[in-house]
C-alpha cells in the first residue's frame, strides 16, 4: 500500500448515468448496483480523466493509502475484457454497466437511433406479449438492461431489423437478449436480433429465451 492520488466517488451524488465510464481508458470504473465504482485500486492511475464528465459532481481526486497503479495488470485486464465482449459477456458484467436513469421510449418503432441510454448496455429485445404472460418477467429479464419492445406480427420485421442495425452501428451496445413467445409469428423477433447484428458489422452476442403460452421459460 502506498499513499497516492486516486479517484473518489461520492455514492450519495452518483446517479449511475455512466458518463464517466468511457473516459476511463484503464477500465477502472464500472456501474455496480446503480453506482459508479472503482473495480480495483491498481487499475486507477489517479490522473482523473473522468473528472468533469459527471453531471452530478460525484467524482473527485483524493489522496489515500491504496495499492500502487499497475500498468501491466491494466493491460491484461483490458485484454481479457475485450475477449469477453467478443465472445459471451457474463450477465453480471452487463448489468453492472447499466445506467439507472429511466428510458423512454421503449417501442422499437419509436426509439431514437442514438441516445445515452444505449451506451455500454445490454439491450432487451422483447415481444410485447411476453411481460404480460410471464408473471416474474421484470425479475427474470429486466434487471440491468435497456428495453426495446415490438410485435413482428403487426409490424414489419424487416423494418425492425434495419432500425436496430442502425442503432447498433451508432451506439456501443454490449449484448442483446431477445425474449419472444413460442407462437410461430413471434419467432421473427429472433431473426430481427441476428439480422441486425449481422448488418451492423459488429460482434455482439445474442442470447435467446422463449416464453410458452402457459407463462413458463422454455
Amino acid at each position: 500500500m502506498v499513499l497516492r492520488k486516486i479517484v473518489n466517488i461520492n455514492e450519495e451524488l452518483c446517479n449511475g448515468c455512466g458518463r464517466c465510464i468511457p473516459k476511463c481508458a484503464e477500465g477502472a470504473l464500472q456501474i455496480v448496483n446503480g453506482k459508479a465504482k472503482i473495480v480495483k485500486d491498481t487499475y486507477c492511475d489517479g490522473l482523473g480523466a473522468c473528472l468533469g464528465e459527471c453531471p452530478q459532481g460525484a467524482i473527485t481526486i483524493t489522496e489515500r493509502e491504496a495499492e500502487a497503479f499497475d500498468e501491466k495488470a491494466v493491460h491484461e485486464y483490458l485484454k481479457n475484457k475485450e475477449q469477453h465482449v467478443a465472445t459471451e459477456l457474463p450477465p453480471t458484467t452487463i448489468a453492472s454497466k447499466t445506467p439507472s436513469k429511466p428510458q423512454w421510449p421503449v417501442k422499437l418503432n419509436l426509439a431514437p437511433l442514438e441516445a445515452p441510454f444505449y451506451q455500454n448496455v445490454n439491450l432487451l429485445l422483447v415481444a410485447d406479449c411476453a411481460p404480460v404472460v410471464l408473471k416474474n418477467f421484470h425479475e427474470k429479464f429486466l434487471q440491468g438492461k435497456r428495453v426495446l419492445i415490438g410485435c413482428p406480427k403487426f409490424d414489419d420485421a424487416r423494418a425492425y431489423a434495419q432500425k436496430l442495425a442502425e442503432i447498433l452501428k451508432r451506439n456501443h451496445v454490449m449484448g442483446i437478449t431477445v425474449v419472444y413467445m413460442e407462437v410461430p409469428c413471434c419467432s421473427a423477433l429472433k431473426w430481427v436480433a441476428h439480422k441486425s447484428v449481422q448488418d451492423s458489422g459488429k460482434q455482439i452476442p445474442v442470447t435467446e429465451h422463449i416464453i410458452t403460452i402457459g407463462g413458463e421459460i422454455q
